[in-house]
């Protein structure tokens, strides 16, 4: 029996004509309404025809997590007097409910996507709705572009929604092409916002590290809350960590502690959307809680202010979550949970001037996660740059094209960037594409259940207590009977019927049809042989040790991070990155690891490894194959040229032998490499060529052409117009420090025109001054500098010129010291030198002091030798 009263008292009701006119006319839409108004709930029930008299549609509603997708099926269903699997069902992967009179199916948006690429057209399909499409999941980026592709190319009829309670309304209706944005008012129950910072500041989040200080304080509040305010609490907090260090803390209180995020059973998450039974609840979630479901009972919402956001390091080869703050659409969400049923309250563990420094809306995924995925979707859809997708944001080109050779490295592509047969039987398999890889080429080598357990250990991190052994995660996920566990065993059924079910295909480099690549891949190498060849001898697939298959798999999953010790729980990773495990690991004996989860904290040198696996030799050169180099190396290293024979894989020396007669093209590359690194202070540097290269940067910097730039730059840009045959001569750092660099300098000047004949002219070495002297100019600064004792300029009445910039004279007193500066002579014998006078003439009576220096002969000696003489 349809409940009607519960659904006529869903907000939304009131804007549903309005989205069915749009919709009915331009076919696209986006509805905006707050939480708790029914958009997840009842719109798809009214366009679908199963709460009126309109013609029945089939419905997708599209969800970014699998929680929501089946709370949201639930929901319907409960509102239809049903139970999921009649006419409102729900696919998450590894789960599907749904019958023959289903009309409204709710799928996570990842589930859509493969769905899409299967079927383009959506047959049988009549309507999708994009929910929650303000939290900017790649996904559902993704998905929302093909489906606008597929509405331009070959189903006009198609009808699209996108909805949310807080996004970029305007983005979104441009995105859809002018799309008319329907809004719904909600019934929103007043929020008091409670401010209540820590009462000391705490460490600002890293990494995947909170400050333990910061979660005590969260706890603290929860008891607060519980103690001044009625109702059930729920905390956010950034990841299942930290809601167990947080649950920890709250024992003993007068209330019942649920944890809610993406790991915990379907049980604990469908026993939490209940709601109570009499009993007062602290609900602990991640962002999961944000949006789409409705947490009955919840009147008070304590907010960390934190969340987690995909980061990749394209550098390091490096993905992980991080832990950022909370947007300011994240925060107004997470309110408005304490409001759905009734007045609340938030508690933000953050003072109240931070808030409008906050992001306004969360990072769009696009601009910040490893693309692999989205990349090889791109290629299979038939776009390889996105250039035509219509995005909210554009893929940076960088990620881009860090993307696009891993997915030439596994052989989801060709040279061309088009997709492989294997390609796109990697997209079809619901994982990243590195783990498609290990999965396909691992299941050739150990079987395909054995690939599929490692496999679906890498695709969920598994829990912290399983520790960092993958080996030993995978023993414990076998036997284990928690939430994680029962996933995992899902996961492996799922992916041994794909890889047993479907063959192995053609590799990448058979051919294959349009899409095909043509050159052999590393990705096949394992199964079909490389250069360096399969597992020769290797034990037949089913004697192989745990061990063994769990670092085969993990190191064709992730070959850049296999990683050689170094000692002391150090090692380096082919990639070249530092890695180092903790200090209780059972892992730091290995002399091979196949690194599978890795960050790298803030400044940070090394990255701190938190799940791998111990591989040997033959294991990690097998893997990382296509990274083995052998070859001559001659390079700058340690201030000299280093020559030498080298067979790497990587960063990481296999074997080393000094070369005796290195290529002489080589040696020299490394030493302007080394002149490069550590400056032109490798030549030899006199007085006379440190002035020379001053006066030609003068010269270039006031005359311009055709004097030479010799500024660093200018220099190392091109050493062989100036440094040769000297450079080409030179085999070691002594040989550089024997270049004359003044007379290399000279082959700068400009002979070819005659100026150089012009040098000395142009800008002097030194200017004769009235007393007969010659005085060294010096060019370092703005004005050339002429430094000279204030006796021998008497009778010099305008200041020197140097190609028609005044010098910039500094007088000095009879003992060298300076007395003035100037770069008018004229005004200081006006002016300044009577005052000068005044205050020398007393400490050097042996000098002359003239009252009119124009009437004394100019002299470098005394009075009374001046009179001798």
């Amino acid at each position: 029996m349809i409940r009607t009263e519960a659904l006529d008292r869903l907000p939304v009701r009131t804007a549903v004509p309005a989205l069915e006119r749009a919709l009915d006319d331009r076919g696209v839409a986006v509805l905006c309404a707050p939480p708790g108004t029914g958009k997840t709930t009842l719109v798809p029930l009214v366009l679908a025809g199963l709460t009126g008299d309109g013609p029945v549609r089939r419905v997708v509603v599209a969800e970014p997590r699998r929680i929501a997708a089946r709370a949201a099926a639930r929901r319907m269903a409960w509102l239809l007097g049903e139970r999921p699997g009649g006419r409102v069902g729900f696919t998450v992967r590894g789960e599907r409910v749904v019958g023959p009179d289903t009309v409204v199916e709710v799928v996570t948006t990842g589930v859509l996507l493969q769905r899409l690429q299967r079927d383009q057209e959506l047959a049988g399909v009549d309507v999708v709705i994009i929910d929650e499409c303000h939290e900017r999941h790649l996904d559902a980026d993704t998905v929302a572009a093909f489906l606008l592709d597929v509405r331009e190319a070959i189903r006009p009829d198609l009808r699209l929604v996108a909805a949310s309670a807080t996004t970029d309304a305007e983005g979104w209706a441009r995105l859809l092409g002018d799309a008319p944005v329907v809004e719904a008012e909600g019934v929103s129950y007043p929020v008091e916002v409670v401010w209540a910072p820590p009462a000391r500041p705490v460490r600002p989040p890293h990494g995947m590290r909170v400050d333990p200080a910061l979660l005590t304080h969260v706890a603290a509040t929860v008891r607060r809350a519980l103690g001044e305010r009625d109702g059930d609490v729920l905390c956010f907090l950034p990841g299942v960590g930290e809601i167990a260090r947080v649950a920890g803390q709250l024992a003993g209180v007068d209330a019942e502690v649920l944890q809610v995020h993406g790991r915990a059973p379907a049980a604990v998450q469908d026993a939490v959307l209940a709601g109570s039974s009499g009993v007062r609840r602290v609900v602990l979630a991640t962002s999961v809680a944000e949006s789409s479901l409705t947490v009955p009972g919840v009147r008070v919402v304590v907010d960390s202010g934190l969340a987690r956001e995909p980061r990749t390091d394209h550098a390091r080869g490096l993905s992980a979550l991080t832990t950022v703050r909370a947007s300011q659409a994240a925060g107004r969400q997470r309110a408005g949970r304490a409001g759905r049923e009734a007045a609340g309250a938030v508690y933000r563990c953050w003072e109240q001037a931070e808030d409008g420094r906050l992001a306004r809306f969360p990072a769009p995924e696009i601009k910040v996660a490893d693309l692999a995925a989205f990349a090889l979707q791109a290629a299979c859809w038939g776009d390889p740059e996105a250039s035509s997708l219509a995005l909210l944001d554009p893929p940076p080109a960088g990620a881009m094209a860090a993307a696009r050779e891993v997915l030439g490295a596994v052989g989801a592509v060709d040279a061309a960037g088009r997709f492989t047969d294997r390609g796109v039987r990697m997209s079809r398999l619901g994982l990243h594409p590195r783990l498609a890889r290990a999965l396909l080429d691992g299941a050739a080598e150990v079987g395909a259940r054995r690939a599929a357990e490692v496999v679906a250990l890498l695709s969920e991190e598994p829990p912290r207590e399983y520790g960092d052994d993958l080996a030993a995660a995978l023993r414990t996920a076998r036997r284990g009977q928690d939430g994680y566990a029962g996933r995992w065993k899902q996961e492996v059924r799922r992916l041994s019927n794909q890889v047993d079910g479907g063959g192995f295909g053609p590799g990448p480099g058979s051919g294959s049809g349009s899409g095909s690549g043509s050159g052999k891949s590393p990705g096949s190498g394992v199964a079909r042989g490389t250069s360096t060849g399969p597992h020769s001898g290797a034990a037949p697939r089913g004697s192989r040790s745990d061990d063994a298959v769990v670092g085969l798999v993990a190191a064709l999953a992730f070959p850049e991070r296999v990683a050689r010790a170094r000692g002391e729980g150090a090692f380096l990773m082919v990639s070249g990155t530092g890695a180092e495990l903790g200090d209780s690991s059972r892992l730091r004996s290995a002399p091979w690891l196949a690194v599978a989860v890795a960050d790298r904290p803030a400044h940070a040198a090394s990255a701190r490894v938190r799940l791998a696996a111990v591989v040997d030799e033959d294991t990690a050169l097998l893997a990382a194959g296509r990274l083995r180099v052998r070859g001559e190396e001659v390079r700058w290293a340690d201030g000299d040229v280093v020559a030498r024979s080298v067979d790497r894989v990587g960063a990481v020396e296999l074997a080393v032998r000094p070369l005796k007669q290195p290529d002489p093209g080589l040696v020299r590359g490394a030493l302007v490499e080394g002149l490069e690194r550590e400056g032109l202070g490798l030549l030899r540097w006199s007085r006379d060529s440190e002035q020379l290269r001053l006066r030609l940067a003068f010269l270039h910097r006031v005359v311009g052409a055709p004097w030479p730039d010799v500024s660093d730059g200018a220099l190392l840009a091109d050493p062989g117009a100036w440094l040769e045959p000297e450079l080409s001569r030179a085999r070691r750092r002594a040989d550089l420090g024997r270049i004359d660099a003044g007379q290399a300098l000279r082959r700068l000047l400009p002979w070819a025109t005659g100026e150089a004949v012009r040098l000395d002219e142009l800008a002097p070495e030194r200017i004769e001054v009235p007393s007969g002297s010659r005085i060294r100019i010096e060019y370092g600064g703005e004005q050339p500098v002429l430094a000279v004792k204030l006796q021998e300029l008497f009778g010099l009445a305008e200041t020197p010129r140097v190609a028609g910039v005044p010098v910039l004279v500094h007088l000095l007193s009879p003992a060298g010291r300076p007395a003035a500066v100037t770069a008018d002579l004229a005004s200081f014998w006006q002016d300044g030198y009577k005052a000068v006078r005044a205050e020398l003439r007393g400490r050097y009576p042996k000098h002359p002091w003239p009252e009119d220096p124009a009437t004394v002969p100019a002299t470098r000696y005394t009075s009374a030798r001046l009179k001798r003489s």
